[in-house]
């Protein structure tokens, strides 16, 4: 068979942090696994996006410090970083899309009458994230709907599970490296929330969003993620994104066996530097012992890089 034409996709990764406090060291092990592969692989590229949709919490000051902690650790990315906020209108064209499908439903439910709603009724189905949404407000008439729009009345915008599965291939699935195909149950999560008044488009949504934009290949990301990718790979198939491959890796746990986050007081990576530490200490403690750039990455990263060939994607054992 004549070789290809076409030439062969490189391998793209990306680290996209919240600019809503300072990276600690499970940032760092995030951002340095994602790092790793890009530069392991021929052509790769890795990408930094500042996801900071939430206005509430994110700050000028964390973003600049995120750039300034990863370029300390040895850490360089490609093109421009993407700041997630300054791609509102490119999310709610999706946004329309969707709803001009029939798959998007005004709630205008508060969180507190969904909690009386669900403790109410008994054996009420739980998904990846509590409790499901019992679908008041989809069970609204047209007409009860066109009224509370036009008094104003606050409210989300709810995926139409049901609807949106009905238009999604059956055999859905994602490729996680190292395992090979994972069937997705997008059901678990329900009639998800995709946009809110405080949060143009959620998370989810954007997030799948501008990995398609960016041209990811390769999502990198912590297995307390693992569950949303069941939600991600749906909202891929309803817009006809292309479908990246995963690896989701273990999270960096502290002497206690606790998970490393902000919530609870990890160390930022600038007060172990204030510290005296050095990069190469802070990246060994992030588990990354080899230094920045060596042909040599940790064991975990050339497992994951020798299982993802460009323009193949993912090959699962």
């Amino acid at each position: 068979m004549p070789a290809s034409s076409t030439p062969p996709q490189s391998l793209v990764t990306r680290f996209a942090p919240s600019p809503t406090g300072l990276l600690h060291l499970g940032h760092a092990h995030a951002a340095l696994f994602a790092w790793s592969l890009a530069r392991a692989a021929p052509g790769g590229r890795f990408l930094l996006r500042l996801e900071d949709i939430d206005a509430t919490r994110c700050r000028p000051e964390f973003a600049a410090a995120i750039a300034e902690d990863l370029a300390w650790l040895g850490l360089d990315w490609d093109g421009a970083v993407r700041v997630q906020s300054a791609h509102m209108a490119d999310h709610a064209a999706v946004l329309e899309r969707l709803a001009g499908r029939g798959l998007l439903y005004p709630c205008f439910c508060t969180r507190a009458a969904i909690a009386r709603e669900v403790a109410g009724a008994a054996g009420a189905p739980h998904g990846s994230d509590g409790p499901l949404y019992p679908g008041t407000c989809r069970r609204l008439s047209a007409g009860e709907r066109a009224d509370r729009l036009a008094r104003g009345d606050p409210h989300a915008l709810r995926l139409d599970m049901a609807a949106a599965l009905r238009q999604a291939p059956r055999d859905l699935a994602w490729h996680e490296v190292g395992e090979g195909p994972v069937r997705c149950d997008p059901a678990r999560f329900g009639d998800a929330v995709l946009a809110r008044k405080e949060m143009p488009a959620s998370y989810h949504l954007c997030v799948t969003h501008d990995d398609a934009a960016q041209g990811v290949t390769l999502v990198t990301r912590a297995e307390d993620l693992r569950p949303a990718t069941h939600l991600h790979r749906l909202l891929q198939a309803l817009m006809g994104w292309p479908a990246p491959a995963y690896r989701h890796h273990p999270l960096l746990r502290g002497a206690d066996g606790r998970r490393l986050s902000k919530r609870d007081g990890a160390p930022a990576l600038r007060a172990l530097r204030a510290a005296g530490l050095s990069a190469g200490q802070v990246r060994a403690m992030a588990g990354f012992a080899a230094p920045a750039g060596s042909a040599d990455p940790p064991a975990a990263v050339a497992e994951a890089g020798d299982m993802v060939q460009p323009g193949l994607g993912a090959s699962g054992r």
